[in-house]
């Protein structure tokens, strides 16, 4: 950061007053940065800004033609900086900007500057500049999804940013960043806030923070739960959107390339691989140099809760400074209606990428939006949580178990696998017995309970089959009713012992598996009941194992373990 601020000084003088100025004589320097209350203000004419195209040298040959990939990049910029204003740069790379067929909104955007980036920052004394991830839109190669060529192509934009790689325009004239302090925070949604998390693991100069919101931290833990494919995830996925976002000018050189990758993804199996290792981001936290501001909906089934809990969780142990926004929503960004929040973004900018002493460090590091539309702070994340086990024991009233707080009688409940079952009978009526689903209930809350990070399913069973899935889900009950899932797990048995490895089953033995949830933060209020629901397939949450039949569970040991805090 302190070299950050030192370079935003090169364009101005500080004030006693915090207004940059444009340095003497005053007829030669451009206007400054305008500092109000520690944040920058739009003091500079978005339709006056500089916008051109640079393609940067890229030093690799993603589609093995021989020639260096250029990277396309698209740069809008003060009007100010052609004439001496140096500014820090938000980045937004992606893989979408040229798919016309993709969806619009801030989810995906399908044209250049149509987030809400450049009309916030812009005015605000940033440049904002969009990549094409190599192999789309206007840039050279094939595209590899989520390999090391994605963060090539991003960090060759920062580093020709920062003078470490040459550009030029289309007509082969030099491109010269002198206009950048050398700053660059990282910005995007989904897959376009993959990569800023991606290119983070390289600890690269100049990435001072990234912002990364409804973002992927491992591609296996995107398409598979514990060694099985979620639904729509089976059928050869990283070939597809490889296919979807590529440039139809690279489509033929990169069919066979395309053709690998759907054969690397091992649908077959659906095990951990090298493929699958090489596009985990979170084995390189300790390389992590930038800041983080890590952005989630709590009810995304796309990219799962999985993504923020377990980065945040690798970025803790190396004390990265970090930020924590969740949100009530699914897959989308908050920040476009969210103007609170956008501003808490400008401010996190302010601070990283410009040095300025706005206090932002000093506020709450977590902020989550309650269903309804509370909203809740807290110092730390997760804080201070009991990891609360609770047995599962049988019937009490009615049909459905019960949690009990240690443990019950070894005694046996079974069920059987309905392939087509969808997630709201299974969880509905849990005082009626049903032949394809098990649950648990907790004794009705006293005191409200919240749930602050991932819980897991200790499950002691054995199978009919020598295959199944088991899948687990976590449900906020009122009256009997299910008011909310709150979170969901699931694991292919075969991989009880090894993601790597699956072993089948031996029908009528028993085993021991983990299911892990997804983490959340949510409030079980007084009056509600804490409730977990097993079955085998899950038809709207994996891809269906076939060979699932019949399940035996032992109630001693099993167990939900939840993270709670009053």
């Amino acid at each position: 950061m302190s070299r950050s601020f030192a370079a935003a000084l090169v364009a101005g003088v500080m004030t006693a007053g915090g207004v940059l100025l444009g340095t003497a004589p005053a007829t030669a320097a451009p206007p400054g940065l305008v500092i109000e209350n520690g944040t920058t203000q739009p003091v500079f004419a978005r339709e006056a800004a500089i916008q051109e195209t640079v393609y940067v040298n890229s030093g690799m040959d993603s589609d093995g033609d021989g020639a260096t990939d250029r990277i396309a990049v698209q740069v809008i910029r003060p009007e100010e900086t052609g004439s001496g204003l140096q500014v820090a740069t938000v980045m937004h790379a992606s893989p979408y900007f040229g798919d016309s067929t993709a969806p619009r909104g801030n989810l995906i955007v399908p044209a250049h500057f149509t987030a809400w980036y450049d009309d916030y920052f812009v005015p605000r004394g940033y440049a904002v500049v969009e990549v094409d991830m190599q192999g789309t839109a206007g840039s050279d190669g094939c595209a590899t999804i989520g390999g090391p060529e994605d963060v090539r192509s991003a960090s060759a934009a920062i580093d020709w940013l920062n003078g470490r790689a040459t550009a030029t325009y289309s007509d082969g004239t030099p491109a010269v960043a002198d206009w950048s302090t050398g700053a660059v925070g990282m910005i995007g949604v989904s897959y376009a806030g993959t990569l800023p998390i991606a290119v983070a693991e390289t600890g690269i100069d100049g990435l001072e923070t990234i912002v990364p919101i409804a973002s992927i931290s491992a591609w296996y833990d995107y398409a598979r739960a514990q060694g099985i494919a979620y639904g729509g995830f089976g059928s050869r996925y990283p070939e597809s959107l490889a296919r979807y976002v590529s440039s139809p000018a690279h489509d033929a050189e990169c069919d066979a390339r395309y053709t690998a990758l759907g054969d690397a993804a091992d649908d077959a199996t659906a095990d951990l691989n090298a493929f699958w290792q090489q596009r985990d981001y979170r084995d390189g936290a300790a390389s992590v140099d930038a800041s983080v501001f890590l952005v989630h909906g709590q009810q995304d089934n796309n990219t799962k809760t999985t993504h923020f809990g377990r980065y945040w969780d690798a970025i803790a142990a190396q004390g990265v400074p970090r930020k924590l926004w969740l949100h009530d929503g699914a897959h989308t960004d908050p920040f476009g209606s969210d103007l609170v929040g956008r501003d808490t973004v400008g401010r996190w900018m302010d601070h990283w990428l410009y040095g300025i002493a706005n206090g932002i460090m000093d506020e709450p590091q977590a902020t989550i939006k309650r269903p309804g539309g509370t909203t809740n702070t807290y110092p730390s994340w997760p804080g201070t949580v009991t990891s609360t086990d609770f047995y599962l024991g049988g019937p009490g009233s009615g049909a459905a178990g019960t949690l009990l707080t240690s443990p019950g009688p070894a005694v046996n409940q079974s069920f059987t696998d309905n392939r087509g079952q969808l997630e709201y009978p299974m969880t509905t009526q849990p005082e009626t017995a049903k032949p394809n689903r098990l649950v648990y209930l907790a004794p009705t809350l006293t005191t409200a309970r919240r749930l602050a990070g991932a819980g897991t399913v200790e499950v002691r069973f054995s199978a009919t089959s020598t295959s199944t899935p088991l899948s687990a889900v976590l449900v906020h009950y009122t009256d009997g009713v299910p008011t909310r899932v709150v979170s969901r797990g699931a694991i292919d048995t075969k991989n009880r012992s090894s993601l790597t490895t699956g072993t089948p089953l031996t029908p009528g033995t028993a085993y021991t598996v983990t299911i892990r949830l997804e983490p959340k933060d949510y409030v079980f209020p007084v009056g509600s009941r804490i409730g977990v629901v097993l079955v085998a397939n899950h038809n709207e949450y994996l891809t269906t194992d076939t060979l699932a039949a019949g399940v035996t569970v032992q109630l001693s040991p099993s167990r939900l373990t939840l993270p709670l805090t009053n």
